[in-house]
């Protein structure tokens, strides 16, 4: 049986074990992603003052972005900061991926934008060549696609395929998290594969 200092010293790191974000894995990005569904139930994509760090619009609602960022923030990883931080550090090379007129990095909008984070994973993950083969896909790999009237899109490939064997896509494209058959809907602009250690 513990002494009492013992067991209050093992009570008190308790809430730090319980805490500790799971390891990046695919599986884990995956899972992370599939939480969403369900969760976050429409679209909504209102410019909003946001915390820093770790912060976020309410979860029933969110863009495309979200569904990435809170994936990778369950993990431990958070890429508001990351790709602010960046941002600041490579502003022209972002700048150069984006299409509005901005002056500087915002740290409210900064991970919320397509262009950004696919810039993100380029740079700090591997960017690989978009395929039609749908092989080419792993689980957890991220997705960005150029939608009608010029709009961008990113997802999360999932490890569940379709009858045919085409991965699924964990996004939000209009209705919320979703879970569905779009790798090949739209052309794909990005494909990256970013584990953080």
């Amino acid at each position: 049986m513990p002494s009492t200092s013992l067991a209050v010293l093992l009570f008190s790191l308790l809430p730090l074990a319980l805490h500790a974000a799971p390891a990046a894995t695919p599986q884990a990005l995956v899972a992370a992603a599939r939480s969403q569904v369900g969760v976050t139930l429409r679209y909504d994509p209102r410019y909003e003052r946001l915390a820093y760090p770790g912060g976020d619009v309410p979860l029933e609602r969110g863009v495309c972005t979200d569904v990435v960022v809170r994936a990778y923030r369950q993990l431990g990883h958070d890429l508001q900061v990351l790709v602010h931080e960046d941002m600041r550090k490579a502003w022209a090379v972002y700048q150069q991926q984006g299409r509005w007129q901005m002056k500087g990095p915002d740290r409210n909008i900064d991970h919320r934008r397509v262009p950004n984070l696919g810039t993100y994973f380029a740079r700090h993950g591997s960017r690989l060549p978009p395929s039609k083969d749908a092989n080419a896909y792993r689980a957890g790999d991220i997705v960005t696609w150029r939608l009608p009237r010029n709009l961008t899109h990113i997802g999360i490939v999932s490890d569940q395929q379709s009858w045919s064997g085409v991965p699924l896509i964990i996004h939000n494209i209009g209705e919320g998290a979703r879970e569905e058959n779009i790798l090949f809907s739209y052309p794909i602009t990005g494909h990256y594969r970013w584990q953080p250690g």
